[in-house]
């Protein structure tokens, strides 16, 4: 089984920012580019939000063509689509970053 990742000419600008604008989502994005060049399992985000919240953001991140998502045996591995993001919109992933890095982490949630 293989997951949709949209090709580098298919991620859109109004996209990108829309789904960063989620502090779950931008979060996420901050935790992988401390972490780059490590792929994560979706249980490292824990801290998020629950794990059917994370799926959802996972997505959205994956969709939007942010992330990329391998399927290995049973588990997901995330990373950071950094080079096809630095190459679409040079220097955008880096300021967003910079940016978040003044906003609080989201609480994880209770439930």
């Amino acid at each position: 089984m293989s997951l949709q990742h949209p090709t580098i000419d298919q991620i859109s600008l109004p996209n990108v920012l829309a789904v960063l604008g989620d502090a779950t989502r931008l979060a996420v994005v901050r935790y992988l580019a401390r972490n780059e060049g490590v792929p994560m399992n979706c249980g490292q985000f824990l801290d998020f939000g629950s794990k059917t919240n994370l799926s959802y953001h996972l997505a959205k991140l994956r969709e939007a063509g942010i992330t990329r998502t391998e399927i290995v045996g049973t588990s997901r591995l995330i990373t950071l689509r950094r080079a096809e993001l630095d190459q679409r919109f040079p220097g955008l992933l880096d300021s967003v970053i910079a940016a978040a890095d003044d906003i609080p982490m989201p609480a994880p949630e209770m439930g």
